[in-house]
């Protein structure tokens, strides 16, 4: 084999790569000696078919096969002899003439084939200790532990009767009602003692609203519009009148924090209730704390490493980005102009987060391997567990998925490979410690979140999932759209 470089051009590289005619002969020669152990061909014995009749039968079938493999394996090996790292898959470029491939298949001339790709650059590791970060630390305080129970409290709750007064947010109500269409009853449009939770979204935009204020006994007319997105088309964006009444009102009870509330949870006392309560507080300030330095810490990664980039890495990230962007604006129905902004300015604020993705992803990985991090069979386990609780119910499916589909794993090894680069660089960066209230460190996540320059991708993670901070489309994606309720009648058909 002969490899030779035809171009060499800031990261560009092309290799032409050269195959002898003789070398493919003789792997053809040894993959008809292989064929002719086990080929079943009559009038021949099993093992005793000559080389010549199976070239005759199969040599054009089996110089095809050595051909793709050839291409396969020598490409690897030329860019090994080179000492040349590809930042991504080479394109692989034939000869086009059909003589020039007829004359490489029947054996009479050299396989020649060329490889464009571009090189991951060389990237200089820089000493951690020159990194500063700070890190944010929330002490868990009695308020916090208070608010927390309450909120444990609140899942459990309770109804009782009203006994006076009006119906209020959160309460819950039984209704009976009629729903009208056009002055006509819809079919599915009426139902007997509903149970509705006032304030739980659970019937269409505004039907709940219309209710706080209502008495026992009360009768009342409706007034809603089915979303236009609704799933049952004849309704879809069509103005509904229900005619309701109220049966029964009852207000929401939350259940006292005492022993045998703690019993009833599993737990041995109160106190240890408490302890376990404020140990999980703690954990989602750390995890606050540690998504904000983490975020810090690529921050200056990203500044601190200057480098030309593979193109077509970044284009090809672009691309990602751009389709998830164009997914879900045409899913709500937004355009550039709703937005007060143009697809230009969109497109080139995207081009930056790309660019900065793929900085980044270069970067951790050149530390991660001169670090010689891995990720683990178990620890890609644990993983592979935290997705699928992800999806309550549908965890089965998302272990087939996965089992099924191997190369999709990467999705869940790059945040990790990426999660513990950052480890490795937090234990030698100088770390400072500042006290701040949670309220704070929110917003601040909030900040970055709106403001940042990353964006959801499977592959990693590159601190938050954050849209692009722009008062266009992208910024408006963090308010997305809720989802059309069932109607009255819907739900309590389901």
């Amino acid at each position: 084999m002969q490899v030779t470089e035809t171009l060499n051009e800031g990261l560009k590289r092309e290799l032409k790569v050269v195959i002898p005619a003789g070398d493919l002969q003789a792997r053809v020669d040894e993959r008809l000696e292989e064929l002719k152990a086990t080929a079943q061909i009559k009038g021949f014995r099993p093992g005793k078919v000559p080389i010549g009749h199976l070239k005759k039968l199969y040599g054009q079938s089996a110089m095809a096969e050595v051909v793709q493999k050839s291409i396969e394996t020598s490409s690897t090996e030329a860019l090994n002899e080179k000492s040349l790292k590809a930042a991504y898959q080479p394109e692989i470029v034939l000869p086009e003439d059909e003589k020039d491939v007829q004359a490489v298949m029947s054996g009479d001339a050299d396989l020649s084939f060329t490889m464009n790709f571009e090189v991951v650059p060389d990237i200089e590791i820089k000493d951690f200790k020159n990194l500063k970060v700070e890190k944010l630390v929330i002490e868990v305080t009695d308020e916090h532990l208070d608010e927390a129970l309450e909120n444990i409290a609140g899942q459990y709750k309770d109804y009782e009767d009203r006994a006076k007064g009006a119906a209020e947010d959160g309460d819950r109500v039984t209704i009976s009602f009629v729903g009208k269409v056009d002055g006509e009853v819809f079919e599915g449009g009426t139902a007997d003692d509903v149970p509705l939770e006032l304030g739980s979204g659970s019937f269409i935009p505004g039907f709940e609203e219309q209710l706080v204020g209502a008495k026992v006994g009360d009768e009342k007319t409706v007034k809603v519009a089915f979303p236009a997105e609704y799933g049952v088309e004849h309704l879809a964006g069509k103005p509904a009148e229900f005619e309701v009444k109220v049966s029964k009102i009852e207000q929401p009870k939350a259940a006292n924090i005492d022993e045998a509330f703690a019993e009833k949870l599993g737990m041995e006392s109160v106190d240890k209730l408490k302890e376990m309560v404020k140990e999980r507080i703690a954990d989602e300030f750390g995890n606050m704390s540690g998504a904000k330095m983490k975020r810090d810490m690529l921050d200056a990664l990203d500044a601190e490493y200057k480098f030309d980039l593979p193109l077509k890495l970044v284009d090809q990230e672009f691309e990602q980005i751009w389709a998830a962007l164009e997914r879900e604006m045409e899913g709500e129905g937004k355009t550039f102009a709703d937005e007060d902004t143009t697809e230009e300015e969109v497109r080139a604020e995207y081009k930056a987060i790309a660019e900065r993705r793929v900085r980044l992803g270069l970067v951790i990985g050149t530390i991660g391997e001169a670090a010689g991090v891995t990720v683990g069979d178990e620890e890609l386990q644990r993983g592979l567990m935290d997705r699928a609780r992800q999806f309550p119910g549908q965890e089965k499916e998302v272990f087939e998925f996965y089992r099924n589909n191997p190369n999709a794993l990467v999705e869940i090894r790059g945040p990790l490979f990426e999660q513990k680069v950052v480890d490795h660089i937090a234990e030698a960066a100088t770390i400072s410690e500042r006290s701040v209230s949670r309220e704070s460190l929110q917003h601040m996540l909030e900040h970055d979140h709106e403001h940042g320059e990353d964006c959801d991708h499977p592959d990693h993670d590159h601190g938050s999932d954050a849209k692009p901070a722009k008062k266009a489309a992208a910024k408006k994606t963090a308010a997305k759209k809720a989802p059309a309720k069932k109607a009255a009648a819907k739900k309590k058909a389901d």
